[in-house]
């Protein structure tokens, strides 16, 4: 199968950068996969996994929050928030902080903070459906 450039950079580091086959973007508007040759494109990320195929028998799972996509001639570029590899999360952990996030929901005062913690949780319930997979 034909390549091309994938890169997922993230504030803190860049976390993949090499050929790759195909690549799950979870899209603002929808999931959609880009291949080689795919008309330029660019949108913003929601919060959900990547799916990186290196090859027909290896695909690397990344969970995303936020950012940005960007198709171009022959690569694909995702500057994501936040990013990190699915096998690096501890379900006690993750259990913790949707609790947590539950909480600052019940807690919100403002309209702005209700907003912000309805988005948190949804993106960890979005994380923790991602795992289960």
């Amino acid at each position: 199968m034909a390549t091309f450039h994938f890169e997922l950079v993230s504030p803190e580091k860049l976390l993949f950068s090499g050929e790759v086959e195909a690549v799950l973007v979870p899209g603002l508007e929808g999931q959609f996969t880009v291949m080689k040759d795919h008309a330029p494109v660019m949108t913003v990320l929601k919060a959900g996994v990547v799916e990186v195929q290196e090859a027909a028998n290896k695909v690397n799972k990344l969970f995303v929050r936020g950012g940005f996509a960007d198709v171009a001639a022959g690569a694909l570029t995702l500057l994501a928030e936040h990013a990190t590899p699915l096998e690096q999360f501890d379900a006690a952990q993750l259990a913790q902080e949707i609790k947590d996030a539950e909480e600052d929901l019940a807690d919100a005062k403002t309209e702005e903070s209700l907003k912000l913690a309805a988005e948190k949780l949804d993106q960890l319930n979005e994380l923790k459906s991602a795992i289960a997979m």
